[in-house]
């Protein structure tokens, strides 16, 4: 070998030392640096003629796993959901209150039942009167405020949707651009470690927003995926558009998330025909599953408990009457006219009453003697003729009332003790809310019990708009019935429709004997929950739509308008405690002081009632702990789950940096091996120049 050769290997050495120290100097600057991967300088010996000439030094390389950086993306995904999901599910959970909080929702429906057994005592008066109606006020208060706290937590995940979305485009870009870069510097052979550690954090974070899938190509761009298959990232730039300027407001149905091409300036293009919904990882998967479905699905429920408790409290109410009885009775709205079908069986008694509870006039009306073809105008002539003037029954847009002739005398409505009137469930009092203690003006508290063969009275053009939803929250089928001259006349015909609908391939749509049309899904879809996002219908002159009286909408609109009935607000002693006396005309019929119908108010929340629906038949007590029970349950379990998906993504993490992070110790000890390199390429250029200074004295 040559003096020229050996300086030129003792050269190259020191070269190649040099190069390798500025590497892991580089390395020991980033190691607290998240998601750097360490870095390693490509040395290959140089071979000349079969002759080992030197070392050449290559661009520094990134040490770094791919399926371990995949295993990442992917746990990230799982973690951001369940922390989302968790710290919602926590609100809610605090909005409910504790047991013993004295303005939790378990505490108010808990005072109604002690003021109850309060009002049955022989103390019993206006101050127990009043503490009865102050707490069912305050419960109701309550599961409204509860209501709207739901929808106010609603509005903030849609606004968090828009903000992800934002943030979620930004990153696209950004590893869009990264791709680009890093594929230029692989293609001149130039190290792309700086810009492949910005765009896999990029990536990282994109991944616990959306959960994702990515691929390293041969190039060095990375593509990437939805973990439900659709596609983010390529050689094209993609956005997700979303109209929401992250403000958020709560809706029944909020917009779809598309993806688009864009151009390098980043405006939107095409459509790609692909949609981000609830199936999608991540937090925004987390967050449309929220907004969509498990929030709903509990407001749905606050819903069924307002209904239910105002059913088993107006139950209760309209078995007795004020003493003395109020002059007239004015009933709350239903969705009958007239000429519908009665529907009733069993009988009442109807009855006028002195001030001081004198029996004026009574009659016993059979509604199952009226026979089935009976109508209302019929139930209404029976009352007047029984009465004999004494008062009078009159019935107009939905509303019955009753009227006794003379100012200072009342009337007074009870259930036949025998064979008490029923018309799906329903006492005739109860169902036309003649002496209810809650009202929801514009809404149903009881159910119909129309008939398929009853006319369902909508007018042609009205339209009812239903969607299905997966347990995600996904719309998966939608319809719009619109009332036309071959939809039918009859409630039968409009089930008959709606099967006949796209709906029906998910489920099955039946009219129960209360009236409510049911939705059972078939075993594939089960989970699913039918909704009405929108209603125009309007049965006659009722103003009740065809989701209000059908059951199809829940009891929103009920829950909203539900107030302690105003006159009994305004005098608590119109509370109907008092139970009317089987005796003859002339006779005392009423008792002043007379609390028997208190013992009904303590029974209420103890009494089996239909909630429809998913519900069945509880008790008010059991489904109200019910309710309060599994959010807790619910809250619990998502607090777990994010705590279990936070330690496998710390986990992944680890396993990453442990292969690919910096070790001050072995960066350390490597800089002690090319500091001793280094020294003996130095030698050995000492030693070659020695050389050659001797020979150039030999050469004198």
């Amino acid at each position: 070998m040559s003096l020229s050769e050996i300086l030129s290997s003792a050269l190259s050495g020191l070269g190649a030392a040099q190069a390798s120290m500025r590497t892991v100097s580089n390395n020991i600057a980033n190691v607290s640096t998240p998601g750097y991967a360490r870095e390693k300088t490509t040395l290959q010996t140089d071979v000349a003629g079969g002759r080992i000439t030197g070392v050449t030094v290559g661009e520094p390389n990134r040490i770094a796993d791919q399926f371990l950086e995949a295993t990442v993306y992917a746990r990230a995904g799982e973690a951001g959901r369940a922390e989302v999901a968790s710290t919602y599910l926590d609100r809610l959970q605090a909005m409910l209150g504790t047991t013993g909080s004295d303005s939790g929702l378990p505490t108010r429906l808990d005072a109604i039942s002690s003021a109850a057994i309060k009002m049955t005592g022989s103390a019993g008066g206006a101050q127990t009167n009043a503490a009865f109606i102050g707490n069912v006020q305050d419960a109701i208060g309550s599961v409204q405020q509860l209501s709207r706290d739901v929808s106010g937590l609603r509005s903030d995940v849609e606004g968090e949707v828009g903000e992800t979305v934002t943030r979620v485009n930004s990153l696209l870009s950004q590893i869009y651009d990264l791709n680009d870069t890093v594929a230029r510097a692989e293609g001149l052979g130039r190290s792309s470690a700086g810009a492949a550690d910005q765009r896999n954090a990029a990536i990282e974070e994109l991944g616990g927003l959306m959960g994702i899938v990515a691929r390293q190509q041969a190039d060095g761009r990375m593509t990437v995926d939805t973990t439900s298959g659709v596609q983010l990232i390529d050689r094209r730039l993609r956005q997700l558009s979303y109209p929401s300027n992250g403000a958020g407001a709560a809706q029944a149905l909020y917009p779809p998330i598309e993806v688009r091409f864009a151009e390098s300036d980043r405006t939107l293009g095409a459509a790609t025909g692909e949609r981000i919904d609830a199936a999608a990882s991540g937090k925004l998967g987390g967050l449309i599953a929220l907004r969509d479905a498990e929030l709903p699905a509990f407001s749905t429920r606050l819903d069924t408990l307002y209904s239910g408790l105002a059913r088993s409290l107006n139950a209760a109410s309209n078995q007795g009457t004020a003493v003395p009885a109020p002059n007239s009775l004015q009933g709350s709205t239903t969705p009958l006219a007239t000429t519908d079908r009665l529907g009733f069986t069993g009988a009442a008694t109807f009855a006028v009453t002195a001030a001081d509870g004198t029996l004026i006039a009574k009659t016993k009306v059979d509604f199952t003697a009226l026979g089935t073809g009976a109508t209302v105008a019929d139930a209404l002539t029976a009352i007047n003729t029984g009465l004999g003037g004494a008062a009078t029954a009159s019935f107009t847009g939905g509303k019955l009332s009753i009227t006794a002739a003379a100012s200072a005398n009342g009337v007074v409505v009870a259930q036949d003790p025998t064979t008490p009137s029923s018309r799906a469930g329903t006492g005739f009092s109860q169902f036309f809310g003649l002496n209810d203690v809650v009202r929801s003006e514009g809404a149903m508290l009881t159910p119909t019990g129309f008939t398929a063969a009853d006319p369902h009275g909508l007018s042609v053009g009205q339209t009812t708009d239903f969607a299905l939803r997966d347990t995600s929250g996904r719309v998966v089928a939608s319809y719009p019935l619109t009332i036309t001259g071959s939809t039918g006349s009859s409630f039968g015909a409009l089930v008959t429709e709606l099967n006949a609908s796209p709906l029906a391939a998910f489920g099955n749509f039946s009219l129960d004997s209360q009236g409510r049309i049911g939705f059972a899904t078939t075993t594939a879809a089960a989970g699913n929950t039918l909704s009405v996002l929108s209603d125009t219908t309007s049965r006659g002159a009722t103003g009740l739509s065809l989701g209000t009286i059908t059951g199809l909408s829940g009891g929103t609109d009920a829950l909203k308008a539900g107030e302690v009935r105003r006159d009994i607000a305004a005098d608590v002693t119109r509370l109907p405690l008092a139970r009317l006396q089987n005796v003859a005309v002339g006779q005392k019929a009423l008792g002043v002081g007379d609390r028997t119908g208190a013992t009904s108010f303590v029974d209420a929340f103890s009494t089996n009632i239909d909630l429809g629906r998913t519900s069945g038949v509880t008790t008010m007590s059991r489904y109200a702990n019910s309710v309060l029970g599994d959010t807790g349950t619910t809250a619990a379990r998502a607090a777990d789950k994010m705590t279990e998906t936070a330690a496998r993504r710390d986990d992944a993490v680890a396993r990453r940096d442990n292969f690919s992070g910096v070790s001050i110790d072995e960066e350390l000890s490597q800089m002690v091996v090319l500091q001793n390199s280094y020294s003996a390429a130095a030698r050995v250029m000492s030693a070659a120049t020695s050389m050659y200074d001797t020979l150039l004295q030999l050469a004198r």
